[in-house]
């Protein structure tokens, strides 16, 4: 029986040890990641790519890659988030498309207010947002949006380097979705950044502007796989009622 949501965060550690005589089931796994890519997403592009890694041979040099930490090594299975801002153009047409069906794919003066502004926050202001060349386009972009927002709100995170940490934030929400998801079927995880990214993006063949968001070491947890008890800040240090 799966646990609930509740549950599973409880139950949910960073298991650095597995079990080796115990396999998990690919379609389990695969189950998960689909719950990962329903996980909150800016704009929802949906900027990410999830590597579900099975094979021996590519656990093996992924682990080296990991510097064959305990929880890479030990790890039945590995899933490797990616980030992949470099597809906004593709995923953005995408929403495009979808949105244009749901409205029936009218005459442009039938489209409502609320319809306008969907299609043209696809058309318009994504490409705004990301569009970049060396990082001189978005510091132009940067200076005008912070001396608009002298006088009114902006949006100010438009430079290359804060639209790469925006699909990194999705790709995190994802992640954690998977991990929550596993941990309800009584699988565990230990998300990873320790790692040669360079190496791990030769081994799975990715292109120069997909980034590693973090590896995820998959398995069931052996009785040594949890370092200790969990310890976490006082909540009253870090819980703000404003």
């Amino acid at each position: 029986m799966e646990k609930t949501v509740t549950e599973a965060i409880h139950y949910r550690r960073s298991v650095r040890m597995y079990k080796d005589n115990v396999e998990l089931d690919d379609a389990k796994v695969r189950q998960c990641l689909l719950n990962a890519s329903l996980a909150p997403t800016s704009s929802n592009l949906q900027l990410w790519e999830f590597y579900h890694v099975t094979n021996s041979g590519k656990l093996a040099t992924i682990s080296k890659a990991c510097f064959d930490q305990p929880a890479a090594k030990t790890a039945k299975q590995l899933v490797v988030v990616v980030t992949r801002k470099d597809l906004w153009k593709k995923r953005a047409k995408a929403n495009l498309d979808f949105l244009q069906v749901s409205f029936a794919d009218k005459p442009l003066d039938q489209y409502t207010q609320r319809e306008k502004f969907a299609l043209n926050y696809y058309k318009k202001l994504i490409p705004t947002l990301y569009t970049d060349f060396l990082g001189i386009i978005g510091g132009i972009k940067y200076c005008f949006f912070q001396i608009v927002g002298v006088f009114r709100p902006i949006y100010r995170q438009v430079r290359n380097s804060d639209m790469r940490i925006v699909a990194h934030k999705s790709a995190g929400l994802a992640a954690q979705n998977f991990m929550i998801s596993m941990a309800a079927i009584g699988y565990d995880t230990c998300p990873m950044e320790g790692s040669d990214t360079l190496m791990i993006k030769k081994v799975l063949g990715l292109p120069r502007g997909a980034e590693i968001n973090m590896v995820i070491g998959c398995g069931v947890r052996d009785e040594k796989g949890v370092y200790g008890p969990r310890f976490r800040v006082p909540f009253e240090d870090v819980y703000k009622k404003v």
